[in-house]
């Protein structure tokens, strides 16, 4: 098993938005930088909650095939971000909800490791709790400011949705987006919304945070795709029973008349 406690320091370089990104070269005690594969990918904490787990899927899922036409990257949730020194030694270790990383392949990662991949995050979203609130909204906020460099910051409390922010990274502050838009909250990075909505997914109807295109409309569930084929296809053929109908009373009209 790896021993954190005994790794050295490793040599860094700058890249990405200043993000430190750390050298897979041996260094002089003969040891490397661990990669994911060597790195704890598990604490064995569940969720919070049910709301937490399906809007931690809800926001991963419908943004996955628009990520696919819209560029690449890469979304995921609920897994280690190593991206220091100090995490090695048991400090700083951050778990994000909800993360984009643009351009990058979509690979399957037991966590995602900055010095590994070249780059951090481009988004990160956290879901709220009574327990990580403070957490979420200070310290951590900090190190995606100060440290990882994230341009686009959310939180969102599945149990109350008015509790919500969005910040963009404006130099090296973040600036407050809550109240740039009436509809939800932007992110330049994906060009999108973040709206509050009001509905049933996977049978709990309550206030869902989604993406939306930035004319309002929410990017679909498989669920919601799925019935919107059904309906589609329902009404096709409401439409070809309708016309086979009319085409059989003209028919008749006319053999009547001759």
């Amino acid at each position: 098993m790896l021993n954190l406690q005994s790794l050295p320091t490793p040599k860094v370089a700058q890249t990405h938005r200043g993000i430190p990104v750390f050298q897979t070269r041996r260094t002089l005690t003969g040891l490397t930088l661990p990669t994911q594969d060597d790195l704890p990918s598990e604490d064995n904490v569940p969720m919070e909650t049910e709301p937490h787990r399906l809007q931690m899927e809800l926001l991963i899922d419908t943004l996955r095939p628009w990520l696919a036409s819209h560029g690449g990257g890469y979304v995921s949730g609920n897994m280690f971000l190593y991206f220091s020194a100090a995490q090695l030694r048991g400090k700083d270790f951050l778990g994000p909800d909800v993360f984009v990383v643009l351009g990058a392949s979509t690979h399957t990662r037991n966590s995602w490791v900055v010095w590994q991949e070249g780059k951090g995050p481009d988004l990160v979203i956290e879901l709220l709790s009574e327990k990580t609130a403070k957490h979420d909204k200070g310290k951590k906020k900090q190190i995606y400011q100060d440290q990882l460099k994230v341009a686009e910051y959310f939180w969102f409390d599945p149990w109350n949705p008015s509790d919500w922010a969005g910040f963009e990274l404006v130099g090296n502050q973040y600036r407050d987006l809550t109240t740039a838009t009436q509809i939800g909250l932007p992110s330049q990075q994906l060009g999108l919304l973040l709206v509050r909505w009001q509905g049933v997914h996977k049978g709990n109807e309550r206030i869902w945070l989604r993406w939306a295109t930035l004319d309002g409309t929410v990017l679909p569930t498989s669920e919601e795709l799925a019935e919107a084929e059904r309906l589609a296809r329902q009404q096709a053929e409401q439409r070809a029973a309708y016309a086979e109908a009319e085409v059989a009373r003209l028919t008749a009209l006319l053999a009547q008349k001759s």
